[in-house]
């Protein structure tokens, strides 16, 4: 019966790994790229009516706008209509990206009308897709016209043609502004507005029809593609834009991919060398995880970004701290002279409930960050949510069920070392012999020393603040807001050699635009990031990106905010923020106490002025991914105060009989401490090692993103230590001294373990 397990054991690792290797290349080939891996772009449209025609439904708009994303051939494109006046349109991969606004913004109204602006005919007259492109007895381009209404094409061609000689135009315009379009204005430019004006001699009668002019094929195929898509009922206007080059797009996704696979390995080989036996169940358990994540998600249809993937190596990190708590508790049990069986089910059963409420308050940030955010951090929160689901599916179950398989089978009985503890660590129970070992922290003074974690923090404030009120007073802002909250353009510019930054503000204000900022950056200086305040029309923008491609021989980015999305940005922010607080500590003080999640929410607090204080003395760019990186470290950092609280709660009820004054609780905090100190700083180091990995190795791209949230990360830590657990250590001490002798009084510190089925259920 004892072997079987370890062939049962062997069967699943062995499947476990078939599969991954198996459908790896599947996922891999199915993976839907968003636009900052592969290129694209994401514009936000305003719509409005069209001049004294009623509003559609937005629901109709945004079929129009998908007709004609047809035309442009883009595979998965992502249209959302987003209150009762805005459609957001995400298209990754597609080739012209100047060509696809035109085609999607365009309300391409086709109408004829004759030399004094008159309306003659509309495309009602058209037959429905009926455009194509030929050629005339020239060779040139021009768009063929199927007739719907053959009777009325040749009543207007008839009334045209007895008008007289310089009268007989027929125009034909797309987009007329009957408040600045004309004729006579514009049959004099080199490029008038107007697609054609033919000289019609008699009426036509003809199943068929031409417009002819001065195309290009390029060109004609675009008007081909406008009539077949049909009018757009609606004006839409940008509010919002984010164009990613190909290019850029691709050398993000490589970079990042493989910093994130050099950071999960290192995690791997921690774990082996940290913990030897349970080191190779948590490596195998990783790789089930992020196999089972990019499952899920191409399950979901759901899009990759690059803040998506730093989402994914946060949560291995995340997910490997379950698998800590778990080794952890069962290192404390083997420390207790508990035998090897024992002290796994222990373990088990002491860490799960532990892991369920931290991952459920990551969870709870993680969803508001889905439901508020928009873009790049959207895609961030789906793949936290999805790691946190995975978490509990495969790193607590797969993980447990491989290690009960090693346990049950009786090999590791007498084995304790292979679980990282050293046998001089272990009292010998049968000798009489007593818990000796409490590990590296013992007799530590946490609430003691908290006073110069404190005092870090308030210095690093103090020079913050100041930091703020100089470049306040320089007129650059207390903080360095992206556009994303003031508003205005970034245009990204690369190059084959270094860029200087002078000659680049001078070539953008030849072209009309007054960058305020360059930031040069990359191994070579070859990339370049311009601020301009102002949002850069698109007209002009199209100029300045046909100017910079001829200079740089690259394609080029571009971002622009218009002041209303901003306002509405910084707002979402603020909400974003103050909901996942008011959801944390919602739940802590259900699973907890008031006093548990007031100081969990110091903590946090704590944790996010850290990492504005760090954008500010460092000037790093405050954008919406900077406030994803805030609603992660609230997950990450009340994922370790929950650890914190968990071991004081238990220190709490074993010193239920006893009179709990100051240095019974002070002796509670530190012992709770000394006992989670350990987990905390490999759960740390785990989760930091692959940010590292990719500040190192990553795109330049996400630099800014990882950065702070290395920054958070390590403040998270201090503060579970320092900060929550010596709040909660002070509101107890404004409590009345007294004794526990009343039982039912201590009943809310003790939390019954949440029984699943098949994890703890033994």
């Amino acid at each position: 019966m004892k072997k079987s397990r370890l062939v049962v054991f062997g069967i699943t690792v062995l499947t476990i790994l078939a599969v991954i290797v198996t459908c790896s290349g599947m996922i891999k080939d199915n993976m839907r790229l968003g636009l900052d891996l592969q290129g694209g772009f994401e514009i936000l449209y305003e719509v409005s009516p069209l001049d004294g025609k009623k509003m559609p439904s937005m629901s109709a708009v945004a079929e129009s706008v998908n007709k004609r994303v047809d035309v442009l051939g883009v595979n998965e494109p992502d249209i959302t209509v987003e209150g009762n006046n805005r459609i957001r349109v995400q298209l990754a991969g597609v080739k012209n990206a100047d060509q696809a606004r035109r085609v999607i913004s365009s309300t391409a109204n086709l109408t004829f009308r004759d030399v004094n602006d008159n309306l003659l005919m509309d495309a009602s007259v058209l037959k429905e897709g009926g455009a194509s492109v030929t050629t005339d007895q020239y060779g040139n381009p021009v768009v063929s016209l199927k007739l719907a209404d053959q009777s009325k094409f040749y009543e207007v061609t008839k009334k045209v043609a007895a008008m007289g000689d310089g009268q007989n135009l027929m125009v034909a315009w797309l987009d007329f502004d009957q408040a600045t379009d004309s004729y006579a204005a514009e049959k004099t430019k080199e490029k008038p507005k107007y697609i054609s004006a033919a000289s019609v001699k008699e009426g036509i009668n003809s199943t068929s029809a031409q417009i002819s002019g001065n195309f290009s094929k390029d060109e004609a195929n675009e008007l081909k593609d406008l009539i077949n898509s049909g009018s757009l009922p609606v004006k839409m206007v940008e509010s919002y834009s984010n164009a990613v080059t190909a290019d850029y797009g691709i050398d993000a996704f490589s970079t990042t991919m493989m910093a994130g696979a050099v950071g999960i390995a290192l995690i791997m080989l921690f774990m082996i060398l940290y913990y030897r036996l349970p080191g190779v169940i948590s490596a195998i358990t990783i790789a089930s995880y992020v196999f089972v994540v990019f499952l899920i998600n191409n399950l979901m249809g759901a899009v990759f970004t690059l803040s998506g993937i730093a989402a994914l190596v946060l949560g291995v990190g995340m997910a490997v701290d379950s698998n800590i708590l778990t080794f952890e508790r069962i290192r404390d049990a083997l420390y207790s002279g508990r035998s090897v069986k024992t002290a796994f089910y222990e373990g088990s059963s002491k860490s799960f409930v532990t892991i369920f409420d931290a991952q459920f308050t990551t969870f709870i940030s993680a969803l508001i960050l889905f439901i508020f955010g928009t873009g790049s951090v959207k895609g961030f929160a789906t793949m936290l949510i999805v790691s946190t689901i995975s978490t509990l599916l495969v790193i607590v179950f797969v993980a447990k069920f491989l290690l009960k398989m090693l346990v049950d089978s009786g090999k590791l009985d007498d084995k304790k070392s292979w679980f990282g503890v050293k046998k001089n660590q272990i009292p010998s129970v049968a000798n009489g012999e007593s818990r000796f070992y409490y590990g590296r922290f013992k007799g530590f003074d946490f609430v003691g020393k908290a006073k110069y974690f404190i005092f870090t923090s308030l210095t690093i404030m103090v020079i913050a603040i100041g930091c703020m009120g100089f470049n306040g007073f320089k007129g650059d802002g207390i903080l360095n807001f992206g556009i994303d909250f003031t508003s205005g353009t970034k245009i990204t510019v690369q190059s084959d050699s270094a860029i200087k930054a002078d000659e680049l503000k001078t070539q953008l204000k030849s072209l009309g635009i007054h960058a305020n900022s360059v930031k040069i950056n990359g191994d070579k200086n070859e990339i370049a990031h311009v601020f301009v305040k102002e949002a850069v029309n698109t007209s002009t923008m199209e100029k300045a990106k046909t100017s910079l491609k001829a200079t740089y021989k690259h394609d080029v980015s571009d971002s622009t905010v218009t002041p209303v999305i901003g306002r509405e940005l910084v707002r979402k922010a603020i909400v974003i923020s103050v909901l996942a607080w008011i959801g944390v500590m919602i739940y802590i003080s259900l699973r907890f106490k008031w006093d548990y999640a007031l100081s969990g929410i110091i903590a946090l607090i704590h944790d996010v002025f850290i990492i504005l204080c760090f954008c500010a003395i460092f000037r790093l760019e405050v954008n919406t991914e900077i406030i994803a990186v805030m609603l992660a470290i609230i997950g990450y950092s009340i994922n370790n105060s929950i650890v914190v609280f968990d071991r004081i709660r238990d220190q709490v009820k074993e010193n239920r009989h006893e009179k709990l004054d100051q240095v019974k609780y002070k002796e509670i905090v530190n012992i709770a401490l000394q006992n989670t100190a350990t987990r905390s700083i490999l759960s740390t180091f785990t989760t930091v090692l692959p940010v590292i990995c990719l500040l190192g190795l990553g795109s330049n791209a996400i630099f800014t993103f990882c950065l702070a949230l290395f920054i958070g990360l390590i403040a998270g830590a201090g503060s579970s230590l320092f900060i929550a657990a010596q709040v909660w250590y002070q509101l107890r001490m404004r409590e009345k001294p007294k004794s526990k002798k009343v039982h039912k009084k201590h009943k809310k510190e003790a939390v019954e373990e949440m029984i699943v089925p098949g994890l703890n259920d033994y």
